[in-house]
């Protein structure tokens, strides 16, 4: 069996004006879908989360795991 990936960084609150989660940027429906989407719909929505994120009012306190991946990337090419 496969992982599947999420990008859940556990910060879990539903930001009432937009209706995305604070801390990934997913609705509530995408959420509680997400292990039935197919990866090119998990995909997709992955793609439009930054942007998602850049509009809730309140910011994830915590680093994201996708931007310690990319932080970690970063410093072991170096």
């Amino acid at each position: 069996m496969t992982a599947i990936e999420s990008p859940c960084i556990l910060v879990c609150s539903i930001d009432l004006k937009t209706g995305y989660c604070f801390g990934c940027g997913r609705t509530q429906n995408e959420i509680s879908n997400w292990v039935s989407f197919t990866g090119q719909q998990r995909s997709q929505i992955m793609a439009e989360l930054s942007a998602r994120l850049e509009t809730v009012e309140r910011k994830p306190r915590r680093e994201t795991y996708r931007a310690r991946l990319a932080r970690e990337r970063a410093e072991t090419s170096k």
